[in-house]
C-alpha cells in the first residue's frame, strides 16, 4: 500500500477509459494523455504569428496574471480522444478546457466570486477568445487566453517567449492599462502536454534580467518543459511529475494563493488540495503530482 499513491494516475486511466463523461463531473487524468501512437497532426499548423511587439513601456502598482489555455483537440493533439463537444479545439464554448464546468472560461466566471469580468473579445485566428479580468479585493488583473487547439504550438511558444520577456505587449481595458505576456508578474499553461508530441528549439533566453513566475497544468510538464525553463530564468510555483486532469480548480487555488502573496510551498499545497478535493485521489497523491521547482 505504500506505493499505491505512485500508481494512482495508472489507475484513473484504466477506470477513465476513453474519457466518456459529460462536462457536469471532473474529467479523468485521461483527458490529458498523451497518444504516442496517434499520427501527430500539429505539425501541419505551425503558424506564421506577426513579430511580437517587444519592450513595450509599462508600469503600474497592479499585477496581471496571463493564462494560455489550448483548447482540447481530438484531431490535432496527441491525445486519449473526448466527446466531440468537449474536444472541438476550434469551439471554445463547449470545449473541456474552457466552456465546459470545469473549464477556464466557466469556472472563473461562475464558480468563484474572486474576480470580476471586465471584457471578452476574440483576438485572431489563433486565441479564439480573451477574457480580462479583475480581482475583486486585490490590485490583481487575470488574461485568460483560449487558443485554437490545432494552434498549440503557438499556445507553447508564447508561453515560453513570455516567460523570457521576449514577448511584451499591454492592452487597455476600462481606461486601464494592463501588462500581458512578459508584463505580466505570474504566466500559466494550461492543456495538453504538446512537448510530448514536438519539440521546440530552445531560444527562450531571457531577455531582461527580470525572474517571472510560471504554473504549467499538463501531464508530466516537469520532465517535458525543464529543459526551456531553466533558461528564462522562471520560477515555477507548480508543474507535475504525471498524468493528470488540467482543470480550471487546480489554477484557480493555486492562483488565489499567489495573490495573498504565499510561498511556492504553500501556493502547490493549495494547488495539490484543489486537485484531491476534486479528483479524490488523496492529498499524498496530489501532493507528490503537483510539485513545485523550487
Amino acid at each position: 500500500m505504500k506505493y499505491f499513491f505512485l500508481l494512482w494516475p495508472i489507475m484513473l486511466m484504466v477506470l477513465g477509459g476513453g474519457c466518456g463523461n459529460t462536462n457536469q463531473n471532473p474529467s479523468p487524468v485521461s483527458a490529458g494523455i498523451s497518444v504516442q501512437t496517434k499520427k501527430n497532426t500539429s505539425e501541419k499548423f505551425r503558424r506564421q504569428e506577426p513579430k511580437p511587439r517587444q519592450n513595450i513601456p509599462y508600469t503600474s502598482p497592479s499585477k496581471t496574471i496571463h493564462v494560455m489555455v489550448a483548447l482540447a483537440d481530438n484531431r490535432h493533439q496527441g491525445i486519449v480522444p473526448v466527446p466531440e463537444r468537449l474536444g472541438n479545439g476550434q469551439k471554445p464554448e463547449t470545449n473541456l478546457y474552457w466552456g465546459a464546468a470545469f473549464g477556464v472560461k466557466n469556472y472563473f466566471i461562475r464558480k468563484t466570486r474572486d474576480w470580476r469580468l471586465l471584457k471578452s473579445e476574440k483576438v485572431n485566428d489563433t486565441v479564439l477568445e480573451r477574457l480580462v479580468f479583475r480581482h475583486r479585493n486585490k490590485n490583481f488583473y487575470l488574461v485568460a487566453d483560449a487558443y485554437d487547439g490545432r494552434y498549440i504550438r503557438q499556445a507553447i511558444t508564447d508561453f515560453l517567449q513570455s516567460l523570457a520577456g521576449q514577448r511584451k505587449d499591454t492592452l487597455h481595458v476600462r481606461g486601464q492599462t494592463v501588462g500581458i505576456y512578459g508584463n505580466a508578474s505570474l504566466v500559466a499553461y494550461a492543456g495538453h502536454d504538446g512537448l510530448m508530441d514536438f519539440r521546440l528549439e530552445n531560444t527562450f533566453r531571457n531577455a531582461d534580467g527580470r525572474r517571472r513566475d510560471a504554473i504549467i497544468l499538463a501531464c508530466m510538464s516537469r520532465d517535458y518543459f525543464e529543459p526551456y525553463l531553466y533558461s528564462t530564468q522562471a520560477r515555477v510555483l507548480v508543474w507535475t511529475t504525471g498524468l493528470m486532469a488540467p482543470e480550471a480548480y487546480t489554477l484557480h487555488d493555486a492562483i488565489a494563493a499567489y495573490t495573498e502573496g504565499q510561498s511556492p510551498a504553500q501556493i502547490r499545497l493549495a494547488a495539490a488540495r484543489a486537485y484531491h478535493r476534486y479528483q479524490k485521489c488523496g492529498l499524498r497523491a496530489a501532493k507528490h503530482l503537483l510539485v513545485s521547482g523550487e
